[in-house]
């Protein structure tokens, strides 16, 4: 037999086996196949498929079609519904190329009034891997496109506290307004979830070249998020491009919904433009509020690495001061509670009570530093609410890497001056150990005090620094486990008489100055060195040298338990006709400081000005009146005695 003749044959063969599958199929339809394929589901996933209505395959290459109804497929034994899906109509269009290759991919997939149940339990298990136990990544159907007609999609985690149940409808008014409306509602890792919005008809749950039309609305716990624009792949998000505004409560409320670490803050509303390009995310040109402070820049996620890397350029033109108390720590009307709860000044060692402190207390999250590296600038140009702070500008830098927080720069303008701090937050550690760095430079005494009138006509400018270092998890913690030094000097300048002379007790000077006005004298120097140790602060010098007064103070400031014990005591350099000359007590909390006289010692004079009245009148003016060294001091030696003087009352009141 020749060639030619073999292949007649082998075509005559198959022509008549088609014309014998085209026959049987006419006589008995697709249905024969269902068995089979239910058995085949069967076998290799270990769940029930059951094909109810009939089965029907257009032909056609690369992606056939099959048509069938009343399809369901079950669960496995662990999920909490039975089934998985069940719809009373199915379509799909099979990649036959993929297929040889084992692949089952799906380009296209309708369903009708389906409803869909998906499930990840423990050990990693999850309902739409088809392997027998659920584990396989690889066992999965791939679906590019599908289009649901009035379909429920639930979703639940029970790992992760997440449970949702979404319904969808058609609407078809119009084919050129075909489209897709949902709404859902449930709990996400633990918060309450609503959302509603509309799509287009064809989700692109793969489709890497058309974009899908989506607009919405999704509120998570007390977050509230408005997009509108497309995404192009449902599952992969491989390209975004939508308005975006997100409004909450607080900034740090976004960790559960993005698994990044943000800050405390107040209330935030922002609204811009999101794009998404390959591994990087860009909030674009956005602008808002947060708490009484307005908002704007660009934040950029660049997803992909060991963790996701954030940088953000932001600026407020007006930043309420009383935003910033959430960064810190600070609780909202702390100040006001802790006065109210602050006991009356005493000169016992009693503790502060806890709800009578003012120093920031609400713990860092520290755990969740890890979560992201950030690049953070953030500039801001003028300050509400800040009369008793006269803050101007606003400059810092945030680094964040690998739980390592570095605030470098943290300068602000502050009295015409400027205040340069460098802080570090290791978060690695177990409390935070923290260290910061504050240098003040050319802070004006005029402006450092804007509510206090008598400070007003003062000149001069203080300088200084301070460095500490602590452990703990808050401010209040570091703070109260502190060891380092602080000091600020004030050289040349001008103060207010009358002050001077109030803190003196000159009580005949201060009636004389409440008459014919104030005047400034001379500020020949002014010195407050401090030693600081777990805690404590105590005073190495605390100097204030006038060309009528010097006042050299002594003592110590509990920053654990916020408790002051300084004593101020006043050498006048000009006879006054009528002072009390007595020390000056500043005691009491930080929420309650309170400035008094020593008692005893103003007792002691007044009755040795008592008795001097019983023998003349005129002697009783002799305990009141104040001869003063009569000339000036040295700074510097007044600097050592005073040291000397804080060295030997320090160690007479160690146990």
């Amino acid at each position: 037999m020749t060639l030619r003749s073999s292949l007649k044959w082998i075509a005559g063969i198959a022509l008549a086996l088609i014309a014998l599958a085209v026959l049987f199929v006419a006589i008995f339809g697709w249905n024969w196949l269902r068995g089979s394929i239910e058995r085949m589901a069967l076998e290799k996933t270990g769940r029930e498929l059951a094909i109810g209505g009939d089965l029907a395959v257009e032909f056609g290459w690369p992606h056939p079609r099959i048509h069938a109804g009343a399809v369901t497929f079950a669960n496995p034994a662990w999920a909490r519904e039975k089934q998985m899906v069940a719809a009373d109509a199915f379509e799909v269009s099979i990649d036959l190329p993929q297929l040889m290759r084992r692949n089952i991919v799906l380009p296209e997939v309708r369903l009708r009034r389906p409803v869909i149940y998906l499930e990840q339990g423990t050990e990693g298990r999850k309902n739409w891997l088809l392997d027998l136990q659920q584990q396989d990544e690889g066992a999965r159907i791939q679906i590019d496109r599908l289009m649901l007609d009035e379909g429920t999609l639930g979703y639940d985690d029970a790992a992760q506290k997440t449970r949702i149940r979404s319904e969808l409808s058609t609407s078809n008014a119009q084919p050129t307004e075909a489209g897709l409306s949902f709404s859902a509602q449930g709990q996400f890792k633990g918060l309450p979830l609503k959302a509603s919005g509309s799509g287009g008809p064809v989700l692109g749950l793969r489709d890497e070249r058309t974009p899908y039309p989506l607009k919405g609305e999704l509120t998570v716990g007390r977050t509230v998020v408005k997009g509108e624009g497309t995404i192009t792949s449902l599952l992969k998000f491989s390209a975004v491009d939508m308005t975006l505004a997100v409004s909450g409560k607080n900034l740090a409320q976004l960790y559960p919904l993005l698994g990044i670490a943000f800050p405390e803050t107040g209330a935030y509303a922002t609204a811009g433009h999101i794009v998404r390009s390959g591994e990087t995310w860009r909030y674009e040109k956005f602008s808002g509020r947060i708490g009484g402070s307005d908002i704007g820049g660009t934040v950029q996620v660049v997803t992909g690495g060991k963790r996701p890397a954030m940088e953000a350029d932001l600026v407020s033109n007006v930043l309420d001061i009383v935003d910033l108390g959430p960064l810190i720590g600070a609780r909202p009307g702390r100040l006001e509670a802790a006065r109210e709860a602050a006991p009356e000044p005493s000169e016992t060692t009693a503790p502060t009570p806890a709800q009578a402190r003012v120093l920031p207390d609400m713990a860092f999250k520290a755990e969740r530093w890890d979560t992201v590296d950030a690049e953070v600038t953030l500039k801001a140009k003028t300050f509400r609410h800040a009369k008793e702070l006269p803050l101007e500008d606003l400059v810092t830098h945030l680094s964040l890497r690998d739980s390592v927080l570095r605030l470098d720069p943290l300068d602000f303008g502050i009295a015409g001056g400027q205040l340069n701090a460098v802080i570090t937050l290791d978060g690695r550690k177990e409390p935070i150990a923290a260290h910061a760095r504050v240098k003040a430079r050319k802070i004006l005494i005029s402006k450092l005090f804007p509510t206090v009138k008598l400070s007003k006509a003062s000149i001069g400018q203080i300088n200084g620094e301070f460095d500490l270092s602590g452990n703990g998890n808050s401010v209040r913690r570091m703070l109260a486990t502190s060891s380092g030094t602080l000091g600020l000097v004030v050289a040349g300048g001008e103060i207010s008489r009358l002050m001077m002379e109030q803190i003196g007790l000159h009580l005949w000077e201060i009636l004389e100055l409440q008459v014919r006005g104030d005047e400034l004298v001379k500020l020949r120097c002014a010195v407050a060195d401090f030693d600081v140790k777990e805690g404590i602060m105590n005073s190495r010098a605390l100097i204030f040298d006038t060309e009528i007064t010097t006042i050299i103070g002594t003592g110590s400031i509990d920053l654990g338990q916020e408790k002051l014990d300084l004593t101020l005591n006043q050498k006048t350099k000009d006879t006054s006709p009528v002072a009390l000359r007595s020390p000056i007590h500043v005691r009491g909390s930080f929420a309650r400081p309170e400035a008094g006289v020593d008692k005893g010692r103003l007792a002691a004079r007044a009755l040795g000005a008592i008795a001097l009245g019983m023998v003349n009148p005129l002697l009783a003016l002799i305990p009141l009146i104040d001869a003063g060294p009569g000339q000036d001091s040295d700074c510097a030696q007044l600097v050592r005695d005073a040291r000397t003087l804080s060295d030997s009352k320090n160690q007479t009141s160690k146990p």
